[in-house]
């Protein structure tokens, strides 16, 4: 064509070489921008979607871990409830052997009311244990499932456990023997009657006592591998984003020095392409 340039064969060479070394500082710049050596499928491919694939694991997991620190909490709602039952009963304990020891009917009376009013907030606590509206000691207990991994392939079931009044074993007794669902009623019989009752009200207490214990042991085993859990799983969403980021991720360091490095061979390059046209243009010293 009439209209194109042609360039010397030494300016040509410096011009690309320019180019180059400038389409590399942008590359380092973007290097430096981002922190990553990889930024997309382009750079390198077999890193970017090995990097990906262990990010979405990551995110995944952490998703499941926030799933776990959840069933912790609810756990503990059910184990923080279960010691205010084992205080009240403790209480009640306490009531039942005041009023053995007492002849007195009023008084004996005056006890029972209060054995009455404390054994009542025994389901008031358990139906109040919920977290998350999950409930493992209401009258009918939820059961909680917790999934372990991001695929939901390894769980751990908790069945809930009935802690009413009831199931631990204080409000079974006829009501002929003076504790049935009328209430305690050990002031209205005979003293040697009354003693009797009160005997056998303190070892259903026990017997209950003994049950509730036994169900905080067995929602602490699961609370300590809730735990373990998600300590493992914590560890392991940062081993994977820690492997994700070794496949992508640039030495700032070496970067910088790039930069350095590639700026000193921009400014040579410009002062190579000036030499090359400095010895065309000595050619219009001929005329």
């Amino acid at each position: 064509m009439a209209d194109k340039i042609t360039l010397s064969g030494s300016t040509r060479t410096n011009l690309l070489s320019l180019q180059r070394t400038t389409d590399l500082i942008s590359k380092t710049q973007e290097r430096l921008s981002s922190g990553k050596k990889v930024n997309s499928a382009l750079d390198d491919a077999l890193a970017f979607f090995k990097a990906r694939s262990l990010g979405n694991r990551a995110s995944d997991l952490a998703s499941t871990k926030d799933g776990i620190v959840q069933a912790v909490n609810v756990v503990k709602a059910a184990t923080e409830a279960l010691d205010s039952v084992e205080r009240v009963l403790q209480q009640m304990k306490a009531l039942a052997e005041s009023a053995k020891a007492s002849t007195d009917t009023a008084v004996r009376q005056s006890y029972a009311s209060q054995f009455n009013t404390l054994r009542s907030q025994i389901d008031t606590i358990t139906e109040d244990a919920s977290y998350n509206g999950v409930n493992l000691l209401k009258s009918a207990p939820d059961t909680l499932v917790v999934k372990f991994n991001e695929r939901g392939t390894n769980t751990l079931q908790i069945n809930g456990m009935t802690s009413t009044v009831a199931s631990q074993g204080v409000d079974v007794m006829s009501a002929g023997t003076g504790v049935g669902t009328g209430g305690m009623t050990w002031g209205e019989v005979g003293v040697t009657s009354g003693a009797l009752v009160i005997d056998s009200v303190i070892s259903y207490i026990d017997s209950a006592l003994r049950e509730v214990r036994s169900n905080a042991e067995t929602f602490g085993t699961n609370a300590a591998m809730l735990d373990i859990r998600k300590e493992f799983t914590e560890n392991l969403v940062n081993t994977l984003q820690g492997g994700a980021s070794q496949l992508v991720n640039a030495d700032l360091n070496e970067e910088s020095a790039n930069m350095l490095s590639l700026q000193t061979r921009q400014q040579l390059g410009t002062i190579s392409l000036s030499i090359a046209q400095q010895s065309e243009q000595a050619i219009l010293r001929l005329f």
